[in-house]
């Protein structure tokens, strides 16, 4: 694989970031992206509280989004670091990115004080278990969660 680098994200990620998350996050318009990528580039947003993006060869090929929450399923502390969201292009999966991303996410939340790091993904979504399971997170099984209007 090419040379692989992981960092914060940019103003001039824009366009390829926006790619990115539209695939993880497909129920989104491209315009309620544009509104909370701007926002978070802005400092206005409070989750993500921090966006990583890798690039090779030029290109993002995926990202990683944060955030610390008081509380997560199955965790002790109240400082977690959460993995809000976690994406990497299809053509660049299995060499490494999403492990690259996940890594530079647990230093980012060990520079914070945070000393335990959750996530969460779709009982269906397969490859995404497996890919947390690899990466060494514990899976606390399935919790349905409920809403009502009032």
């Amino acid at each position: 694989m090419a040379a692989l680098t992981v960092r914060p994200v940019e103003d001039a990620d824009g366009e390829s970031w926006l790619q990115l998350r539209v695939q993880l996050w497909p129920e989104e318009s491209e315009h309620e992206h544009r509104e909370e990528m701007a926002m978070f580039l802005r400092g206005e947003l409070g989750e993500p509280l921090a966006v990583l993006v890798a690039e090779s060869q030029g290109a993002l090929v995926g990202f990683a989004e944060l955030s610390i929450r008081p509380t997560a399923e199955g965790c002790r502390t109240n400082r977690i670091a959460y993995l809000e969201g976690w994406f990497v292009a299809p053509a660049e999966r299995r060499k490494g990115v999403g492990r690259a991303l996940v890594e530079a996410a647990e230093r980012w939340a060990r520079e914070l004080g945070c000393t335990e790091f959750a996530s969460d993904t779709s009982p269906a979504n397969v490859p995404s278990i497996r890919a947390h399971v690899a990466l060494g997170f514990e899976n606390l099984g399935t919790v349905l969660c409920f809403r009502k209007t009032l």
